[in-house]
């Protein structure tokens, strides 16, 4: 049998198909008002920390990742040095290094500036549902019409949640405390996900560890409880993995 050649696939994956959109649209939208609800969060959030309003916009655009937006918005208000605010948001953000490797197989065949683009808009929720349907990077009709489906809303959610925040952010008062509201939002939201011993793991331990942690300096608990729950997850992943294989 002959193999199809990466080029002759692409048409395949790249051309637009209707109903793998309307697919990828329909799987993800149970997530979106989580999404926007965090977003809604983090951009009150961005302006009761300091930022201004051209700021924090700016800020939600470019970063657009809330977890290392809320990581550095303690540490920017506290005048940390900016070296520890730009390793928190990296090391915060390093799954999406995990999510490029995982979806490379799939599209490394667009162009970069496409490929640029998708990374950009992927999200934690849009990266696992479509590796649940596309668990083979094998080429298949609308399979880039899926993933946009999944991403493109997802992260107009997420603007849009966070510009209202923003813009919401100096007439909300504090004693409404809504950081609890996009901590139950972003738990309903995670919860699915965590499926399978290494996330599961890698929750656990990521949780004791930020808790034993906390009175560490600039916020490095995070730091720590973030690296401890990834090396845990791709630890049990692995021996799991070996364990499978030895024994099937």
């Amino acid at each position: 049998m002959i193999e199809s050649s990466p080029a002759a696939a692409a048409p395949c994956v790249a051309t637009h198909h209707e109903p793998s959109w309307r697919a990828g649209l329909k799987t993800g939208m149970p997530s979106l008002f989580g999404i926007g609800a965090w977003g809604l969060v983090v951009g009150i959030a961005m302006v009761k920390s300091g930022l201004t309003i051209p700021q924090a916009l700016g800020m939600t655009l470019v970063v657009f990742a809330g977890s290392a937006q809320l990581a550095a918005l303690p540490l920017i208000a506290a005048d940390a040095p900016i070296w520890v605010i730009f390793a928190t948001a990296l090391v915060v953000n390093l799954r999406f290094v995990i999510f490029s490797a995982l979806l490379a197989p799939h599209f490394s065949h667009l162009p970069w500036r496409q490929r640029l683009t998708l990374g950009y808009v992927s999200g934690d929720i849009s990266v696992a549902l479509f590796l649940q349907k596309y668990p083979s990077s094998a080429p298949e009709v609308g399979k880039l019409s899926y993933l946009k489906g999944l991403l493109y809303p997802n992260w107009a959610s997420w603007q849009i949640g966070s510009i209202v925040g923003v813009l919401l952010g100096s007439v909300v008062p504090p004693e409404w405390n809504l950081s609890f509201a996009g901590t139950l939002a972003i738990i309903c939201v995670m919860i699915p996900l965590t499926a399978g011993r290494p996330a599961l793991c890698g929750v656990l331990v990521a949780g004791a560890v930020s808790v034993l942690a906390h009175g560490l300096p600039y916020k490095l608990g995070l730091l720590a409880a973030v690296l401890a729950g990834m090396l845990s997850a791709m630890l049990v992943g692995e021996t799991v993995e070996k364990l499978r294989t030895k024994h099937g």
